[in-house]
C-alpha cells in the first residue's frame, strides 16, 4: 500500500463526518420534489427540464451504500444483528409512519379532489397498515398502483430495509473479491433492465417492482464498493461545484437513448461524486448549508407527497398557466421544506431520540 493509499485510508477509519455528502443528499431531495411536481405537469417527460430527477433514487442508494459501509463496517460484529436493525429502525421508522398518516389526512381531506368515500374502510385501514409497516399493497388503480398509496415515495424505503438485511446478514463480511463481482453483475442487470423498460424510472409500482431490486441492488453495492476500496479523489472542488454536477444528472435531456445514458450515470457518474465528495474541501462558509440539507433531506422526501396528490388534483381541476404554475410550484417547494424541517424539529428529533434513550436503558 503507498502512502497516499494509506492516507486515504486512514481518512475513511477517522469516522470523520462528510459533510458535502449531506449536502448533496439534500440537493437530490430537492430534485426528487420537483421532478414529482413536474410530472404532473409533463406526462411527456421529454418536455420536463428535470426528466431524471428519478435518478436521485439510484444516488440516495449508492450513498446509503457508502454510509452504512462506513458506519457499520467494524463494529456490526461487536453490536449484533440486533443492535443494528434497532439503529436502522430508530434512524428511518418514524418518518415512515409520519409519510404514512400525512398521506392518509391528505387522501381524506384533499380540497381538490379524490373520492375517499369509495374505498371502503377495511381497505383504507390495510393501505394505511402497508405504508406503515412497509408492505407492498399496490391495490389504487387511481394512484397508478404505487406499492405505498398513501406514501408514494416509500416504495425506495423498502428496498433500502431490504439492503440493510442483507448486509447484516451477508454483505458486512463478505470479501472484496466477491463485493466486486456482485457489483459487476448487478451492473450487468441494470442495463438490461434499462434496454427492456426504455428507462430506469420502475421500482416504485405494481408492474415494476422487481426494477426496484436492479436498483437498490448495484448502487448500494457501488457505494460499499466506494468505501472499502478507498476510492478517494482529493480535489479542490466544494459543495457547490459538486452540487453542479449532481444536479446535471437529472437535467440531462429524456430521449430515446435513456437505455445508454441512465446506466452509465447509475453505474460511473454517481461513485464519482460519491469518491469526489469524499476528498472535496468544504469552506467553512457553507458548512451550515450542508449540514441543513443533509438533515433535511429525509424528512422532505418521506413528507412531500401528500401535497403532490393534492397538487395533482388541483392542476387537473384548474389547469394554471406557465407564470402561474411557476410560482405555485416554486412557493409550494419552499413551504414543503419548511413543513420538513417543522416536521424534523417537533416530531423526528424528539422521538428518535426518545427510542434511542429506551434503548440504551434496555
Amino acid at each position: 500500500m503507498n502512502i497516499r493509499t494509506m492516507q486515504e485510508s486512514n481518512i475513511l477509519k477517522t469516522k470523520q463526518h462528510f459533510e458535502i455528502l449531506d449536502g448533496l443528499r439534500g440537493v437530490a431531495a430537492l430534485a426528487v420534489v420537483v421532478f414529482h411536481f413536474m410530472e404532473i405537469v409533463y406526462s411527456d417527460y421529454s418536455k420536463n427540464f428535470i426528466a431524471h430527477g428519478f435518478l436521485a433514487v439510484d444516488f440516495f442508494f449508492c450513498l446509503s451504500g457508502f454510509v452504512i459501509g462506513y458506519a457499520y463496517d467494524d463494529r456490526i460484529g461487536k453490536m449484533g444483528l440486533t443492535e443494528f436493525f434497532k439503529s436502522r429502525i430508530i434512524r428511518l421508522h418514524p418518518l415512515v409512519i409520519l409519510g404514512s398518516v400525512l398521506g392518509l389526512l391528505g387522501f381524506l381531506f384533499d380540497p381538490f379532489g379524490g373520492n375517499p368515500e369509495l374505498l371502503g374502510l377495511g381497505k383504507l385501514v390495510l393501505i394505511f397498515l402497508s405504508s406503515v409497516f412497509l408492505i407492498p399493497y399496490p391495490v389504487m388503480s387511481e394512484r397508478y398502483f404505487n406499492l405505498f398509496s398513501f406514501n408514494a415515495p416509500a416504495w425506495s424505503l423498502f428496498w433500502e430495509y431490504v439492503a440493510n438485511i442483507v448486509y447484516a446478514f451477508v454483505l458486512y463480511k463478505i470479501s472484496p473479491r466477491y463485493l466486486r463481482l456482485l457489483t459487476l453483475l448487478f451492473a450487468v442487470v441494470i442495463c438490461m433492465v434499462c434496454y427492456r423498460s426504455g428507462s430506469l424510472m420502475g421500482g416504485w409500482g405494481k408492474d415494476s417492482f422487481w426494477d426496484g431490486f436492479a436498483r437498490i441492488s448495484f448502487s448500494f453495492l457501488a457505494g460499499m464498493l466506494v468505501y472499502r476500496s478507498n476510492w478517494i479523489i482529493k480535489t479542490k472542488m466544494g459543495f457547490l461545484s459538486l452540487s453542479v454536477l449532481l444536479a446535471l444528472s437529472f437535467l440531462f435531456p429524456y430521449s430515446t437513448w435513456n437505455w445508454l445514458t441512465e446506466p452509465i450515470v447509475v453505474i460511473f457518474y454517481f461513485p464519482l461524486i460519491i469518491a469526489l465528495g469524499v476528498g472535496a474541501t468544504l469552506s467553512e462558509g457553507l458548512r451550515k448549508l450542508c449540514q441543513f440539507s443533509g438533515k433535511i433531506s429525509y424528512p422532505l422526501y418521506m413528507t412531500h407527497y401528500a401535497a403532490l396528490w393534492m397538487f395533482g388534483h388541483y392542476y387537473s381541476s384548474h389547469k394554471p398557466g406557465g407564470t402561474q404554475l411557476f410560482f405555485i410550484i416554486t412557493v409550494s417547494t419552499i413551504l414543503l421544506v419548511g413543513i420538513a424541517w417543522l416536521m424534523m424539529t417537533i416530531y423526528d428529533i424528539p422521538v428518535r431520540k426518545y427510542l434511542t434513550e429506551m434503548r440504551k436503558k434496555a
